[in-house]
């Protein structure tokens, strides 16, 4: 224990009585200063997760910290567009979307010289990166939604007018629209 009474906060550095001690990672903080760096919420033993020299609560020590990616969602088929830059993560730079260019959308205006050719790119399809969907052979690469670029499966997807898009912005370019049409679970429903 250093001279003066007690134990240096692990936040503000400031003497911490044993009356207002909370200790973790064998570090002692002032009960008002054992918050998350980024939301400030109160945390306890049972919230805490600690990195490095840093204490977060346990939802964003996961968004900062956690795994990232297809299938790691916020929960009960949430989807979120939330880049963590108020973590202080870099997203990361994609390329930039194109949609489809072909002005004929027919399927059999895409064949050529007896060859797959994508749809979006306008190049050979090989088999080794060809995904089929839509009634088309695509590249890997190009198997994503026309509005919002979102990589899509075979499962996943909705066409029309030999364009391919995820069922979301499916739903909402082309779905019904009006009063009782709403989005999600806590929408209206209207019946005549």
């Amino acid at each position: 224990m250093p001279f003066g009474g007690g134990n240096k906060c692990g936040c503000c550095q400031k003497t911490v009585y044993f009356a207002e001690e909370v200790q973790c990672e064998g570090k002692s903080w002032h009960k008002s200063c054992f918050l998350c760096m980024v939301c400030k919420k109160n945390l306890d033993s049972t919230t805490v997760a600690v990195h490095v020299d840093e204490i977060y609560c346990k939802s964003c020590y996961g968004k900062k910290y956690g795994p990232k990616g297809y299938g790691y969602g916020g929960g009960a088929g949430t989807l979120n567009m939330d880049t963590g830059e108020g973590l202080g993560i870099k997203p990361e730079a994609q390329a930039p979307h194109r949609p489809t260019s072909n002005p004929n959308s027919s399927k059999f205006a895409q064949k050529a010289a007896g060859s797959d050719v994508c749809p979006r790119c306008g190049k050979t399809v090989y088999a080794a990166e060809k995904v089929v969907g839509g009634g088309n052979s695509w590249h890997k690469g190009c198997f994503r939604c026309a509005k919002c670029g979102k990589g899509l499966e075979s499962t996943t997807l909705a066409d029309r007018d030999g364009e391919i898009y995820c069922k979301g912005c499916y739903a909402k370019n082309f779905g019904p629209k009006g009063f009782g049409f709403g989005q999600g679970a806590g929408a209206l429903a209207h019946s005549q």
